[in-house]
């Protein structure tokens, strides 16, 4: 006897891994990705009835991304309150050898350089370069054209190449 799959068994739990690879290229945290897929997949069942079928990845990446917005604007005000937090301050990498710490120093620079990116660029970056989306995904993720998505990738990628260039990161010309 075939037990028929639900919708959410059909459209959802295949596109779980997905979630978790964007949700932790937003958070950057293993627990806050978990939080947030978790929260994703909630959403998700609690829609499922009103889903249609076409674009189950694309759908699901945009309850992620709302998800973390709206998780965002609720923190902000929190990180205002108090501005000695010693919690929010990054800590440079220990370096056990040379290469660990051109390494180190070359990931800040990446990392710099991603953090000088207005908001737009910077999501193009994290669904396509991250968590390898195609354009059409993240397209329908962020819910603007496929175009749009190639244009802001090429200016954050441009950008980024700019940023490592100027701090003497990038690879030589031959």
């Amino acid at each position: 006897m075939t037990t028929l799959a639900t919708p959410f068994e059909q459209y959802v739990l295949p596109e779980v891994e997905v979630l978790y690879r964007v949700a932790r290229s937003l958070t950057r945290h293993h627990a806050d990705a978990e939080d947030l897929v978790h929260d994703t997949l909630l959403r998700a069942y609690r829609a499922i009835d009103r889903f249609d079928g076409r674009h189950p990845r694309a759908w699901l990446l945009t309850i992620l991304r709302n998800t973390h917005i709206n998780r965002n604007r609720r923190r902000r005000p929190d990180l205002l309150d108090d501005p000695e937090r010693t919690d929010l301050q990054v800590r440079a990498p220990y370096a056990d050898s040379p290469e660990a710490g051109v390494e180190a120093s070359f990931t800040a620079e990446v990392a710099a350089a991603l953090g000088s990116l207005d908001r737009p660029f910077l999501e193009v970056v994290e669904l396509v370069d991250i968590a390898g989306l195609s354009y059409a995904e993240a397209a329908a993720a962020l819910d603007v054209p496929q175009g749009t998505v190639m244009s802001r990738l090429h200016r954050a990628r441009h950008r980024i190449r700019e940023h490592l260039d100027r701090a003497g990161a990038a690879p030589r010309s031959r």
